[in-house]
């Protein structure tokens, strides 16, 4: 499967990586402390952990196949966008957005301000962000697997050094940076 973007480039998407652990979701991870609402959850890697750990995790992903294979590997996951309605809205301790999930829709501020309404007060945000240095953008892109190509959609990236503006905008006055094996993470509070 590939990645076309609007522009004209093309890049492989490597899904089968979100089937197991990637290095440093461990620390990732062991930031989750009570509910967590693993946002665009693929086919669950961090919930199951979670759940795997004892805490209380919930994917949501518009994929049904993702969400199948979350359920069949022992996590909990729900087919649903994050602005559709939610179990436990405002009762979550924590919700991650990994793998750059800080994309979906194509607008971090929207997605930051819902989020701001599912977790509790005092919770928290995980965001994977791209690399300082990078350009935060909003891009249209597409899947396509031989002949098939899926609807174009927006997805955003945004980079570590845009993070703490986003997260002001949208009511989160605390932004913790820290990096892991080469990824980049921020807490939202």
């Amino acid at each position: 499967m590939n990645i076309e973007y609007s522009d004209g480039r093309v890049r492989p998407l490597a899904s089968e990586r979100w089937l197991r652990p990637i290095e440093g979701d461990e620390h990732l991870l062991a930031r989750c402390d009570g509910p967590t609402l693993d946002v665009g959850s693929g086919p669950g890697r961090l919930t199951v952990a979670l759940t795997r750990m004892g805490i209380p995790a919930l994917g949501i992903d518009i994929t049904p196949l993702a969400v199948s294979l979350t359920r069949r590997a022992g996590g909990l996951a729900l087919h649903r966008s994050v602005f559709d309605p939610l179990p436990g809205a405002g009762q979550w301790s924590e919700a991650l957005l990994a793998d750059g999930n800080i994309g979906i829709g194509g607008d971090p501020k929207a997605l930051l301000r819902r989020l701001r309404e599912l977790v509790r007060p005092g919770g928290a945000v995980i965001a994977e962000l791209s690399p300082p240095g990078s350009r935060s953008r909003v891009e249209r892109l597409r899947l396509r697997q031989g002949e098939r190509a899926d609807a174009w959609f927006a997805w955003a990236t945004v980079s570590a050094d845009d993070i703490d503006p986003f997260a002001r905008r949208c009511g989160f006055p605390a932004v913790e940076h820290w990096q892991e094996a080469g990824r980049w993470f921020a807490t939202l509070s």
